[in-house]
């Protein structure tokens, strides 16, 4: 499976860039208007965050589900084990850390507003059957939505004595429309390609990737694939270093129908209760 790298300056990125997530469920997006020195930054303080000790006054509320998600909270769908992570869910309307600087809010609205134009991307972009099968525009999807989702990921460094089978992130598909997620500090995830087999994604700093999520695959009819993603444990002396990542989740809002048998909202609950977060 090749995912398409797309560079944002090029005229024909917006239809590029849905004829990858068409034919992969994926595709990197280069030369976009996020600066990397922004990304770094933020990588930089909340590495100082999860070796801090102040982290617990942050946990998260289980009925907002924003703040700070302690180790092995969270299990893939379908898994009993939990992920070798832990993980602070920040919202537009959250707060963030009061340790912090600015910066993670900044990075927060930067993305979203690049997520809303490659959703418009995609909507433009599709056949025009699709685009009939849409309840309503996917950019109208996004009106009022307070759902949308910053995830700051830590997987610390292995210790040798996980329990046999725990991973970092086993298999799974993102709930959402679109993924959107700048490069991580190291290596480790891998996607699934249609005839099952795994492939790495590489750490390029400076790139975002971009994947379908399952309220996109459920909106369009099947014809966008929520590609399946994990990330593994690393090797040898990698095994030592920890791992930082921060997806964006772009969330409809809540009554929107994205089938005949869901609303964003009744998908989410599901979701949620079936990974251990509900």
């Amino acid at each position: 499976m090749e995912v398409l790298k797309v560079d944002y300056r090029n005229p024909e990125a917006p239809l590029k860039f849905v004829e990858s997530l068409r034919n992969t469920g994926f595709a990197v997006i280069r030369e976009h208007p996020i600066p990397w020195s922004l990304v770094s930054a933020v990588f930089a303080e909340w590495e100082k965050f999860f070796a801090s000790d102040y982290k617990s006054k942050y946990l998260f509320d289980p009925k907002t589900q924003a703040g700070y998600f302690p180790f092995r909270t969270e299990n893939a769908k379908g898994f009993t084990q939990k992920d070798l992570k832990e993980f602070f869910h920040i919202y537009s309307w959250s707060d963030i850390p009061r340790e912090h600087s600015p910066n993670t809010r900044e990075l927060f609205e930067r993305m979203h507003a690049l997520a809303m134009e490659l959703l418009t991307w995609v909507e433009r972009h599709s056949p025009e059957d699709v685009r009939r099968g849409f309840r309503q525009p996917l950019p109208s999807m996004m009106d009022g939505s307070r759902e949308t989702l910053l995830r700051v990921i830590h997987y610390p460094p292995l210790k040798g004595s996980e329990e046999p089978g725990a991973i970092r992130a086993a298999a799974h598909e993102d709930i959402n429309l679109i993924t959107i997620l700048p490069a991580a500090t190291a290596p480790g995830l891998q996607v699934r390609d249609v005839a099952g087999a795994w492939h790495d994604v590489p750490v390029d700093p400076g790139s975002l990737a971009i994947n379908a999520g399952d309220m996109l695959q459920m909106a369009s009819g099947g014809y966008y694939k929520s590609t399946t993603h994990q990330v593994v444990n690393p090797l040898g002396e990698d095994s030592s270093k920890p791992r930082l990542s921060m997806p964006l989740f772009l969330h409809p809002h809540p009554d929107v129908r994205l089938s005949e048998t869901h609303t964003a909202r009744s998908y989410l609950h599901e979701r949620l209760k079936e990974i251990g977060l509900k």
